[in-house]
């Protein structure tokens, strides 16, 4: 998480998140309300859609990019990122053969590019077998420190080394020229420039974050959390039983891959200006700008799959059988919790209302802090038994009462909480 004060980067991820927690769209964008009653009008509100309905996970995506501070063109990629249908569903709300005109008429030519391109590249194999499974996590790890490296040498000294080893594997999966898919229904060859593999990296970290918990888990038999989607458990009833999924390892694997790519398209462009070239070639998609997502220490820490596991198998001890265990117990497993997994904030606020319980005010504000940081830095909850929003009203319940050193002593007094100043 950021060093910043509350009264500086907390408050501007919260201003960046009141419209949404306010419904206020238009203050978004003034466009956004009409962009979601066309897609409640082609049933967007009545599909399906692993956590919710197809509605319910477009606006989220768009928060979640909004939140990311992703260019207008991505978060209405982002919006409508399903519209045509793709390689992982079956939503086709707009015909891709008549509604492109109508669709570019609501967002945009740029981000009806990416919408169409999103809905024709076979992003499982493009995401997965042709980039993220070609690193293994202690390759990542090397990769990012030696990329700060090569990024500050190329800014401060002018140095390039294209033969960096990092420079080297990224370019021979992904070359500065893009790469070529095969389109998902006709089989013809698509060309996806690297920042824009990039973009649908960054969305599918928004994606996986959204719509995952576990009952993928169980669908896919990811008992390891690598997220590898071997398994075949057909059967798997929804929703399960709740529980946080276990994605957490392959979004900060992704993460760090585009981190990867936007220091060495900086760097690529860096070296093409000092040797005369253009500024923004739009023909490799330059003129998208590559913000890094917040999560994970802005995209530059991996989950190890099993510190992820048990940490989420700490937390779900601790919130499920503390009538049972006694509260010492749970604190005690939520801490070894936040040791595990210090990326999520749910754990983190449960903790506060521990310390709030036993009137532990200080150590109370700092946690439910943290926690409420991380769960605005990411947009969507990880504990999926409760909506985002709902998470955090209550996280800002609890930071209320800790500032206020002041906590019920009884069920009724619990009960009545729920204004935040």
């Amino acid at each position: 998480m950021p060093s910043h004060q509350p009264s500086d980067y907390f408050q501007t991820l919260l201003s960046s998140a009141r419209p949404f927690l306010r419904g206020e769209l238009q203050s978004i964008d003034p466009n956004l309300p009409s962009l979601v009653s066309v897609l409640r009008s082609v049933g967007a509100g009545e599909c399906w859609h692993k956590h919710g309905s197809f509605l319910d996970h477009l606006l989220d995506i768009y928060r979640i990019l909004k939140i990311w501070n992703a260019p207008d063109s991505v978060c209405l990629c982002g919006l409508f990122h399903s519209a045509y249908s793709n390689s992982y569903v079956n939503l086709a709300i707009f015909d891709p053969s008549t509604g492109r005109d109508l669709v570019r008429s609501l967002v945009g030519e740029a981000a009806e590019e990416l919408i169409h391109l999103f809905c024709i590249v076979p992003r499982q194999p493009l995401i997965h077998d042709d980039l993220l499974f070609k690193y293994s996590d202690t390759e990542l790890v090397q990769h990012l420190k030696l990329s700060e490296i090569s990024l500050k040498n190329a800014k401060d000294k002018g140095l390039f080394n294209r033969d960096e080893s990092w420079r080297k594997q990224l370019n021979s999966i992904l070359p500065a020229g893009g790469i070529n898919v095969k389109h998902i229904k006709t089989g013809e060859d698509v060309l996806v420039t690297r920042r824009v593999v990039a973009i649908f990296l960054m969305m599918t970290m928004a994606d996986f974050s959204d719509q995952l918990f576990g009952f993928q888990d169980v669908l896919f038999n990811n008992l390891d959390g690598r997220l590898q989607f071997s398994g075949n458990n057909f059967a798997a009833l929804w929703p399960g039983d709740g529980k946080p999924g276990l994605w957490m390892n392959s979004i900060s694997r992704m993460g760090a891959l585009y981190t990867l790519i936007q220091r060495e398209e900086e760097i690529f462009i860096q070296e093409r200006k000092r040797a005369g070239g253009v500024g923004v070639d739009r023909g490799r998609d330059e003129d998208i700008e590559l913000v890094v997502p917040p999560v994970f220490d802005a995209c530059t820490k991996i989950l190890d799959a099993k510190e992820q596991i048990m940490s989420r198998d700490l937390y779900w001890e601790a919130v499920c059988d503390m009538p049972k265990i006694g509260i010492e117990k749970a604190e005690e497993l939520l801490l070894r919790c936040v040791e595990n997994n210090p990326f999520v904030g749910e754990p983190r606020v449960v903790l506060g209302q521990v310390y709030l319980t036993k009137g532990r005010f200080e150590e109370a504000e700092k946690e439910v802090m943290r926690g409420l940081t991380l769960m605005l830095e990411w947009g969507s909850p990880w504990d999926k038994r409760m909506s985002w929003e709902g998470w955090i009203a209550w996280a800002r319940v609890l930071w209320m009462k800790a500032k206020e050193k002041s906590w019920p002593q009884t069920s009724w007094g619990v009960l009545n909480l729920g204004l935040v100043k």
